[in-house]
């Protein structure tokens, strides 16, 4: 076998496979909670608001975009200069072809919280807050 000759999949198989204990499997099994990152957590409760609003005003928020961002830009609008955005509505644009949009800043919305049942009630919370201001009512209406 010549000198200049490595076979790379013999070191990696090394690494992978330390003192002949076989392939290491996930840290959590997917039936943990733990399992789920945040990220997925906050979508799914983003979703659980949408769902329900759209029980009742289904035909109004028909074309309407619901979206997720993890932190706003750093352009603030000028209501906002003081606080930091938790949510934002965007009215459509039909010259660039854009519908409404409704967006949830993540991060914001998750370093107010301490467990789920308040990360849950605080984006039902932004979630009406912006619907309410698309349709022109009050948030206490929806």
């Amino acid at each position: 076998m010549p000198d200049d000759l490595v076979i790379p999949s013999r070191r990696s198989a090394r690494r992978r496979d330390r003192r002949g204990r076989g392939l290491r499997g996930p840290l959590l099994p997917p039936t943990l909670p733990g399992w789920r990152t945040r990220s997925e957590e906050f979508d799914d409760a983003v979703l659980g608001a949408v769902e329900r609003l759209e029980k009742r005003w289904s035909r109004q928020l028909s074309a309407v975009e619901f979206g997720v961002e993890e932190v706003p830009p750093s352009d603030p609008s000028p209501w906002e200069r003081d606080a930091v955005a938790l949510g934002r509505y965007f009215p459509a644009d039909p010259a660039a072809g854009l519908t409404d949009r409704v967006v949830l800043y993540r991060r914001p919305i998750q370093s107010r919280c301490e467990d789920a049942t308040e990360l849950h009630a605080l984006v039902e919370e932004v979630v009406r807050e912006q619907v309410a201001h698309l349709l022109g009512r009050d948030p206490d209406d929806l």
